[in-house]
């Protein structure tokens, strides 16, 4: 099969909606008892409003370092990162953040630990409870809000850690591998619930995995980095049609996409 017949193309400007957030020329190195480190050097991207973009690479390789840096949890050494058109700075509360675990506090209840971040930020609680239901209602998680944390698998506790992250609206979702610690199945379960969750919501999201099969299924471009130091090594556009199934990965586009990106990252 030709390349050109895969369907596998490096996206162009022109293709994306209006910029969400810029990357320019970001670099991030750390000073350990060793030495420096240098985690991301001369990453550059460009992320479309409502994207779903996915990063993928070797373990090591920065991924979580540049979500990181978009959160603002992190400064980078050089370069610039601009939300909106803006220079970030600090964080924003127009970022939401999931982990790879759910790190909800154990003796607040499920309604509560969704509400944490609008008590933070000294929101409205009459209508962030309004809001938390809502969300909770709409990632099956209604008649639980009064559960604890240890009350719930795991794949529950992710569901409220995603509703926490989306409380106070906001515009962006960083998840950094989300699913990673749960089962096969409701791994599947949670990937299909977020395109839904994202296709309501309408928000960019920039999600780190390891799962290649993951990142095609969930994304409208996979980010492939580099070896550290972290680099982009190319950004490939996913073609498949919306909504995506789990019946796709079985389409030989499919293949085609996990070939090239493993290809790129060293897999192959």
């Amino acid at each position: 099969m030709e390349v050109s017949d895969m369907r596998i193309q490096v996206a162009r400007s022109s293709d994306r909606p209006a910029d969400k957030v810029v990357i320019e020329k970001l670099h991030k190195t750390y000073l350990t008892s060793s030495g420096r480190t240098v985690a991301l050097q001369d990453v550059n991207l460009t992320i479309g409003k409502d994207e779903f973009i996915a990063l993928v690479g070797p373990s090591g390789c920065g991924k979580s370092t540049l979500l990181r840096a978009i959160s603002a949890l992190i400064k980078p050494s050089k370069g610039r990162i601009l939300i909106d058109g803006t220079p970030l700075t600090s964080p924003s509360n127009q970022v939401g953040i999931v982990f790879q675990q759910a790190v909800l506090l154990p003796w607040r209840t499920v309604l509560d630990n969704v509400l944490l971040p609008a008590e933070v930020l000294r929101l409205d609680l009459t209508k962030a409870r309004v809001r938390a239901r809502e969300l909770l209602n709409m990632v099956g998680l209604s008649g639980f809000e009064a559960r604890y944390p240890g009350e719930l698998s795991g794949g529950m506790q992710q569901r409220a850690a995603i509703c926490r992250a989306l409380i106070h609206n906001p515009s962006m979702l960083l998840m950094d591998e989300p699913f990673a610690a749960l089962d096969a199945l409701t791994r599947e379960e949670l990937g299909l619930e977020l395109l839904r969750i994202w296709d309501v919501e309408k928000k960019t999201i920039v999600f780190v995995t390891h799962n290649i099969s993951e990142a095609i299924l969930l994304a409208d471009r996979v980010v492939a980095m580099s070896p550290r130091p972290g680099r982009i090594s190319e950004i490939i556009s996913v073609e498949l049609p919306r909504p995506r199934t789990l019946d796709m990965e079985f389409l030989p586009e499919f293949k085609s996409y996990s070939d090239r990106i493993r290809a790129v990252i060293g897999h192959g």
